[in-house]
């Protein structure tokens, strides 16, 4: 039996100078913390596992190492988390003696939480640490598709040292792994090689421009809610609301934004694992960087105490829970299905699978209302064409 407590350093940073909250109001309330005085036990008995991952090797972004205690301090101030989600802070990851060693140690930690169907909530540290997550999952021979929230593709096509800017490489090159779709929200042409953004597309990947996404950000959620890992990369948001990372852009997301594309994390009833990485406190500005990644993660916990698992319920929508909707199109041999809740009005399109399974695709309204105009949905082709043998 693998004991955490031998990967985990307590949990050790200074008090604040001064609360906005009363105690009982904090967000450490209602979270259980490892310190020296509480060690890791009955881990089994907790829902949500923070931890922080302070490693800054094999990135540009060294000082990242610094981040998770930084964020973890904000974090603190914030107010408790409704609802009674168990949530456990693990403490900061021992680091490795080479970097592959941390890899190693966390795709192990990983699994242990994933056994015991504990949700582990990763602060880094930079996304270089990403290929440990395949690991984990691909142990597990689960096929799952990774959504990153980053202005880059993080992938090269040149042959070079695996870093941040390229785990995608380290994915894609490995036979073992279970990595089958991607997906971006928010990339910046102007910050990607096109034949990447190309061989992206090749690959069925779904690709959302920032400005796109700026539009109608609400259409985002379909795509997080079949996500089974998140990947928020803090330079995905403007400079003006996070200067403190050592690639920012003067374009991106508000901290509005970013903040909403966390609780559409957090409300994703498949989502396994969510990663926030490449804060380094070395280039903010009066923790301007680290306080919106703390609550980034608030945004996240919130929406992850109010989730509803409706997904592995949709084969059973003639309990009343969902509607199903038939809809012809004329350039279709079949009719088009989709299945709304009736509790949280979200949409689903239903696609055949094999021995007379269905598939359940999340989408939106506007999906539904553009095959009422005899239009095939982009969210249907895409799914259709990713689904092919």
């Amino acid at each position: 039996m693998v004991d955490l407590n031998d990967y985990f350093n307590p949990v050790s940073i200074d008090g604040p100078d001064f609360e906005h909250l009363p105690g009982q109001a904090g967000f450490p309330h209602n979270i259980t913390i490892h310190t020296d005085n509480i060690p890791i036990r009955e881990i089994n008995k907790f829902k949500i596992a923070i931890l922080g991952v302070p490693e800054g090797r094999n990135s540009p972004n060294a000082g990242s190492f610094k981040g998770p205690d930084v964020i973890r301090g904000k974090l603190y101030k914030l107010a408790k988390i409704p609802g009674k989600s168990r949530i456990i802070d693990l403490g900061n990851m021992k680091q490795g003696v080479t970097f592959n060693d941390t890899i190693a140690g966390l795709a192990d930690i990983l699994t242990v939480l994933l056994q015991g169907n504990i949700f582990p909530i990763i602060i880094g540290g930079s996304s270089a640490l990403v290929p440990a997550i395949d690991r984990a999952l691909s142990n597990q021979k689960t096929r799952y598709t990774l959504t990153a929230i980053d202005p880059r593709i993080d992938y090269c096509n040149e042959r070079k040292e695996a870093d941040s800017f390229n785990y995608l490489n380290t994915l894609l090159n490995n036979h073992k792994s279970t990595f089958s779709h991607y997906i971006n929200i928010g990339y910046q042409t102007f910050l990607n090689d096109q034949q990447v953004i190309n061989r992206f597309l090749k690959r069925r990947s779904e690709l959302v421009r920032v400005g796109d996404v700026r539009q109608a950000i609400y259409l985002t959620e379909p795509l997080l809610r079949d996500s089974d890992v998140a990947i928020f990369d803090i330079s995905a948001v403007r400079q003006s609301d996070a200067p403190g990372t050592i690639s920012p852009s003067p374009n991106g997301f508000y901290g509005e934004e970013i903040c909403l594309l966390s609780r559409y994390a957090g409300i994703s009833d498949t989502l396994k694992i969510l990663g926030l990485f490449d804060v380094n406190p070395d280039f903010d500005i009066r923790f301007q960087t680290s306080g919106l990644a703390a609550q980034m993660l608030w945004f996240f916990l919130e929406g992850f105490s109010q989730k509803q698992y409706e997904t592995p319920a949709l084969s059973g929508y003639n309990s009343g829970r969902f509607i199903k909707y038939h809809v012809r199109i004329s350039d279709l041999e079949d009719d088009l299905i989709f299945v709304k809740s009736n509790l949280t009005d979200r949409w689903w399109i239903e696609l055949p699978s094999d021995k007379d399974q269905y598939l359940y695709v999340a989408c939106a309204h506007e999906d539904y209302l553009k095959a009422n105009r005899n239009e095939v949905p982009d969210r249907w082709v895409k799914a259709v064409e990713r689904l092919k043998p």
